[in-house]
C-alpha cells in the first residue's frame, strides 16, 4: 500500500457486514450495500470483545461475526469466532518506509469434516482470494488522505 499505516488502519477497523462493507464485491457480501468511501467515525475506537460482523444473522447488532481478541492500534488486529474457537483472522500492517505499508491479512480455519455445513464452509472458502484481492485493491483506492 502506498501509505503508512495510519491512513490505512482506519479501513480495517471499520471493516464488515452492515458497517463500511468489505471493499469487495458489495453484492455477495453486503448484500448490495456499497462499501464507504469515507472513514466512519463510530467503529474507529475499537476494543476487545468488539464484533467484526461477518453476514446478517441473528445476534447483535449485525448478525455473526468475529470478536477482536487484541490488538495493536495501527499495527495488527486479531478476530476470531469464539463459539467455535474454529476460526481465526489477523490483518497486520507492516510499514516499508514512511510512505509504504504492507498489508496483509490471514484467515485460519480448522474445518470440522463430519459437519453438514463442511460443504458450504469449503465453498465460500474458495472465493476467498478472489474476494480479498478485491477487498485489498479497494482499501489501496480509499487509503490516501483526498479519500478520507
Amino acid at each position: 500500500m502506498n501509505a503508512p499505516p495510519g491512513l490505512i488502519w482506519p479501513w480495517i477497523v471499520q471493516i464488515g457486514f452492515g458497517r463500511a462493507g468489505w471493499y469487495a464485491y458489495d453484492l455477495l457480501d453486503n448484500l448490495g450495500r456499497p462499501s464507504a468511501k469515507h472513514t466512519i467515525p463510530e467503529p474507529q475506537q475499537i476494543r476487545a470483545g468488539d464484533v467484526v460482523p461477518i453476514y446478517q444473522g441473528k445476534g447483535a447488532p449485525y448478525g455473526v461475526g468475529r470478536k477482536v481478541k487484541a490488538f495493536e492500534a495501527e499495527r495488527w488486529m486479531l478476530s476470531w469466532d469464539d463459539r467455535t474457537e474454529d476460526t481465526s483472522w489477523v490483518w497486520a500492517l507492516y510499514p516499508v518506509d514512511k510512505d509504504q505499508t504492507r498489508l496483509i491479512m490471514r484467515v485460519r480455519i480448522r474445518y470440522r469434516w463430519t459437519k453438514p455445513t463442511i460443504l458450504f464452509n469449503l465453498l465460500v472458502e474458495s472465493a476467498d482470494p478472489v474476494m480479498m484481492r478485491n477487498c485489498f485493491l479497494d482499501i489501496k483506492q480509499r487509503e490516501s488522505p483526498a479519500a478520507t
